[in-house]
């Protein structure tokens, strides 16, 4: 295996202590979270914009700014989906420029997860794991039986058992072990840390979580690439975890510090849903303290994380950049899908609604400006959630195959639709 010079080590978020690059994530002092570590010096001749330019149009152009020791093995195509300008969605909010970073259609499995799961599962090859797994919501778990498949790794993904059909579908078709567990994420996930604790496998968010955290930055550097080589002024990210927001927060310092955008002000803002809101409720009290939800209840299931492992480090990612919190109920969820699909032509899955909905609100309240540019971070497809939104787009019209009766439907319309 070779060993990446610019991937140093990993270090405690909270004591700073090292470690070696093992299968590891807590600090054995303080408890704290480990996260990778690198070399920003021995990168910033290695990462040019002219070097990331010359290089495929993947997640992996920025390779040295991910925790892996050789080339990557997993999701070599993931990655440098769309930024999209969406300037019928701006009017509709009421914002100068609008932007919507479109990981609906992202490499394999359609959500931003692919990034995450790629860094994680082209480690655990490097460090020898032949089994991989994970605690998911649905699209990581999607992501790792997809990424696993494909890599010839056995998988194993542990679920609610309530999850949206789609979901569940969109594990099992990969032949992974798909496990549903009577409960809500949290008892899933501390389940899951047993579990790997006994059985020695991969898990990608228990003790792969520093290789696989970072796989969000890529969503990040991607952004301000595709900008212009510019850090946009406002990015509105939807919260789960918390660890979305803080990477993205870490891949805009990155690209500054190592020269590859000027360091320029901006602002970071989470969003959630009203029914588990865990991160946005601490920030609006002004409050460190993240209080667990112990029954989620919205139909948000993809971002239904009662206590969020990231949420105190999201907070200050937000604090630092001057961003705030936003959360929506179930019905401005579902009307941020519709009002994204309905302007930009893009069906996001729940999480992408939250998006939406938080930002309406952000702008309406003048926490973000109306002069000022934002950057939508969309992270799902549609068709992974399309229960949430049954019966609330209308119904098919039916006719017989006959002029009179379709000339009959169209004057019964009002207004009439413009067919040129």
């Amino acid at each position: 295996m070779d060993k990446n010079p610019c991937f140093t080590h990993l270090k405690c978020r909270e004591c700073g202590r090292s470690y070696e690059k093992l299968a590891i994530h807590i600090c054995e002092f303080d408890f704290g979270p480990l996260e990778a570590a690198y070399d920003y010096d021995a990168i910033r001749p290695l990462l040019t914009r002219e070097i990331i330019a010359s290089r495929p149009d993947s997640m992996w152009r920025y390779r040295e700014l991910l925790p892996i020791d050789g080339e990557p093995t997993v999701g070599r195509q993931t990655g440098f989906t769309p930024l999209v300008k969406a300037p019928r969605l701006a009017r509709a909010l009421g914002v100068r420029e609008l932007y919507v970073k479109n990981d609906t259609v992202n490499y394999p499995t359609l959500s931003f997860k692919d990034r995450v799961v790629s860094v994680a599962l082209s480690r655990a090859r490097e460090l020898g794991f032949e089994t991989v797994a994970c605690a998911s919501t649905g699209n990581l778990a999607n992501s790792v039986a997809a990424n696993a498949a494909s890599a010839g790794l056995k998988a194993c993904v542990l679920i609610p058992a309530d999850l949206e059909r789609g979901k569940v579908i969109g594990s099992l078709v990969y032949g992974a072990q798909v496990i549903g567990i009577h409960g809500a994420y949290d008892q899933v996930n501390r389940l899951c840390s047993e579990i790997a604790g006994k059985y020695g496998w991969g898990f990608v968010n228990v003790n792969l979580r520093p290789y696989y955290a970072e796989g969000s930055k890529t969503m990040g550097f991607e952004i301000l690439e595709q900008l212009g080589w510019r850090i946009p002024r406002h990015t509105i990210v939807c919260m789960a975890s918390g660890s979305l927001l803080t990477k993205i927060h870490k891949a805009y310092k990155e690209f500054a510090a190592i020269g590859l955008v000027e360091e320029t002000a901006f602002s970071i803002h989470g969003a959630q849903a009203l029914g588990c809101s865990p991160i946005s409720a601490a920030m609006k009290k002004g409050s460190d303290i993240v209080k667990p939800v112990p029954k989620p209840d919205t139909i948000v299931k993809s971002l239904a994380i009662g206590t969020p492992a990231d949420g105190y480090y999201a907070i200050h990612s937000m604090r630092e950049t001057g961003g705030a919190a936003e959360d929506c109920t179930d019905e401005e969820v579902i009307a941020g899908i519709r009002l994204l699909a309905e302007t930009e032509g893009i069906f996001a899955e729940t999480a992408g609604g939250v998006t939406v909905a938080c930002a309406q609100k952000l702008i309406r309240s003048g926490a973000i400006p109306a002069g000022e540019s934002v950057v939508l971070c969309i992270t799902g497809h549609g068709l992974k959630t399309q229960e949430a939104i049954a019966g609330h787009c209308g119904e098919p019209r039916l006719i017989n195959p006959s002029l009179r009766e379709f000339d009959a439907l169209l004057a019964s319309q009002e207004p009439q639709p413009h067919l040129s």
